[in-house]
Formats: structure tokens, C-alpha cells, sequence
């Protein structure tokens, strides 16, 4: 394991995906990278889809925190689109051999309606995908 990308929104699967991708590059001496994705929201009128980019920007400021407090560097990327084909592009783009995401244990009739970001990664990510739970 070289180059692991962490898919980071600030919220507790995230921060556990964060703590985690932390622990393998020491473990594995890799490089860590981290990114955020802005959903592009579907409805009548067409939205920009950096209407949340400040609360993506803090995300990666918090993110870049808690590396930065762990003694590593990383690189930062605010990305647009839905969210977890984008996290797949940025990492086959990347060259990355790892991507960890986390799991916001959603049921059965949860996942079906809202979709699941760490299961759509895991079935299509080129990559070794690890779920942090």
C-alpha cells in the first residue's frame, strides 16, 4: 500500500475513514491524501454545485488539522459531482492502491432510498477499498 485517498465530509464515518487511512499510512509508510466531494444536487432548477463549498473547505481545513496533529502531509482535493463516482474517478486518476471511506450504517430501506456511498465504492473502486465503521 503506496498512495491511499480518504473520502472525508467532516461527519463521524468520515472522521473514523480519516483516523483510519492515518493508521495505515504510518503503518504502511504510504502517502495520504484526502478528498471531499460537493454533490451536485438534481431538481427543476439547475444548482450550482458549489453552493456548499465553504462547508466542503472546512471539511478539508479540519481534515488537514488532524493530519497535520498526526505528523504527516497530505494533499486536499475539492471535487463536484456524485459523490461516489467521483471518489472512484479521483482515485483511479490518482494511481491510488487504497481508498478508505467511511460507513454510516444505514439499513436495508435506508440504503435503498439514499443509496450507499461506501457500497457503491467497494463494488466499483478499482482500488482496495477499506470501510471504516
Amino acid at each position: 500500500m503506496k498512495k491511499i485517498l480518504v473520502a472525508y465530509d467532516g461527519g463521524q464515518p468520515g472522521r473514523r475513514a480519516l483516523d483510519t487511512g492515518i493508521d495505515l499510512a504510518r503503518h504502511y509508510g504510504a502517502e495520504i491524501d484526502v478528498v471531499s466531494v460537493v454533490p451536485i444536487r438534481v431538481g427543476r432548477a439547475p444548482i450550482d454545485p458549489w453552493d456548499d463549498r465553504e462547508v466542503h473547505q472546512q471539511e478539508l481545513d479540519e481534515a488537514k488539522t488532524i493530519i497535520d496533529a498526526a505528523g504527516l502531509k497530505a494533499r486536499y482535493f475539492e471535487e463536484f459531482g456524485a459523490v461516489a463516482p467521483t471518489i472512484e474517478a479521483v482515485a483511479r486518476e490518482g494511481g491510488y492502491d487504497a481508498v478508505v471511506v467511511g460507513s454510516r450504517g444505514l439499513g436495508a430501506v435506508s440504503r435503498f432510498l439514499q443509496g450507499s456511498v461506501s457500497e457503491h465504492v467497494v463494488t466499483h473502486a478499482a482500488a482496495t477499498v477499506v470501510v471504516a465503521r
